[in-house]
């Protein structure tokens, strides 16, 4: 499938986790030289654009783009417990292309 950035910006974003609404696409991420496509960001309901709040989709969290939506799967449930019974957030990881990155990075 081809797709243009202006066809991908017209679609609405919607995570299968909870059904909510994050927004149409505003922006993609790609890495160059090796042209290879990142992710794209979507507003997450607070504006337009990730200088307001929007929110980094990965590549492998794209479940399928359609003719209106992008199904995309992030986050995880929340889970309720104390401090002891909750085990601590792994390390940032430094690194290579598949390392969560600030979008302060691609401005």
């Amino acid at each position: 499938m081809e797709l243009t950035f202006s066809e991908l910006k017209t679609k609405e974003v919607v995570n299968t986790q909870d059904g909510k609404k994050l927004g149409k696409v505003c922006d993609i991420v790609f890495c160059y030289p090796e042209n290879r496509w990142v992710g794209i960001v979507a507003p997450n309901g607070r504006g337009f654009g990730f200088k307001k709040g929007g929110l980094f989709i990965e590549m492998k969290s794209i479940v399928k783009i359609g003719e209106d939506v992008i199904l995309v799967n992030v986050g995880l449930p929340k889970k309720q417990c104390g401090k002891r019974d909750c085990p601590p957030p792994p390390p940032p990881q430094h690194g290579g292309f598949d390392a969560r990155r600030s979008f302060e990075e691609y401005e």
